[in-house]
């Protein structure tokens, strides 16, 4: 089943400057990076051991979809150029459909997380404190309801395996400073209400996405890493959207769902590495919800 899979790239003609979660970053000369998109999955801050096939290249084509479509908000940090014209040809299998040539920046370490749904932590925190990161919400509202206008949820980015931290927008601006974090948060809000609609054209509704960003050499804030995939963002589709329950998503939701029912070792999984071993079914079934998200995305309507 993974035998076409790319869990880690081998690029020996750049050095390598982090591996992520899901990509392979190299510096190319000292102001742009080539990000490369692997096949590998994560949850709960885990990484799989078993990568999804094609996974990273459809990745790279919906962070280039949705750059295209919101470049009037903010710059990004695409380059333009071909990222095969810095490797090898015979590093080209490695990078081809999967890699973006970009700026190198300095990056934010704050998540930009923006809310138009209850689902996942925040319904969780919405039950306990009837607000999320600070921000007040009305009585009343259920799993999966719709919120009176999306909300802005910023988290502290954590170390490498570490879980990101939910905190206040009052903390991020002790983190930041005022004028960058108010205007993080009204690009943010932006780039969410202006996806949240073209994407429910297509009859999908994105529940929550997080967004990165990044200085420029003249501190210039960009737009950077990947945005509004189906790992970043929560995805639902509309026609089978139901308030009150958690609806079916093509995100990577339903392999947390299998790994809430999973052992390792005859026990529960705790949700520490080693993660158990990926059936074939799982495997499989999870890259289908991925091409469905970008097939339903990009198509004509």
């Amino acid at each position: 089943m993974t035998s076409n899979a790319q869990h880690t790239t081998t690029l020996t003609s750049l050095p390598l400057l982090a591996r992520g979660k899901v990509r392979d970053n190299y510096a190319v000369g000292d102001d742009r990076i080539l990000m490369v998109a692997s096949d590998r999955i994560s949850a709960y801050d885990v990484i799989m051991s078993q990568p999804i096939p094609g996974k990273g290249a459809l990745l790279t084509q919906m962070a280039l979809f949705w750059f295209e479509q919101l470049g009037h908000v903010c710059p990004n940090h695409l380059t333009g150029d071909d990222p095969l014209s810095v490797v090898t040809p015979g590093e080209a299998a490695w990078v081809k459909d999967r890699a973006m040539l970009v700026k190198r920046l300095r990056p934010i370490p704050v998540e930009a997380v923006v809310r138009g749904y209850l689902a996942g932590s925040g319904w969780q925190a919405y039950q306990d404190t009837q607000s999320i990161c600070g921000v007040p919400l009305p009585t009343g509202l259920q799993n999966a309801s719709p919120l009176p206008e999306p909300i802005f949820t910023p988290a502290a980015k954590a170390e490498a395996g570490e879980h990101d931290e939910n905190i206040t927008f009052e903390q991020m601006v002790a983190m930041i400073g005022a004028p960058l974090a108010d205007e993080i948060r009204r690009i943010s809000l932006q780039l969410y209400t202006e996806a949240a609609a073209i994407a429910l054209t297509k009859g999908i509704i994105i529940a929550d996405t997080k967004f990165e960003f990044g200085l420029d050499a003249n501190d210039q804030l960009v737009l950077m890493d990947e945005v509004l995939t189906p790992d970043s963002s929560r995805y639902w589709p509309a026609d089978s959207y139901q308030l009150g329950v958690n609806p079916p998503s093509y995100d990577k939701q339903f392999l947390r769902d299998w790994l809430g029912t999973a052992q390792r070792d005859g026990q529960p999984w705790d949700k520490t590495a080693p993660a158990p071993d990926l059936p074939d079914a799982v495997i499989a079934q999870t890259a289908a919800k991925y091409q469905e998200a970008l097939a339903q995305l990009t198509r004509s309507r």
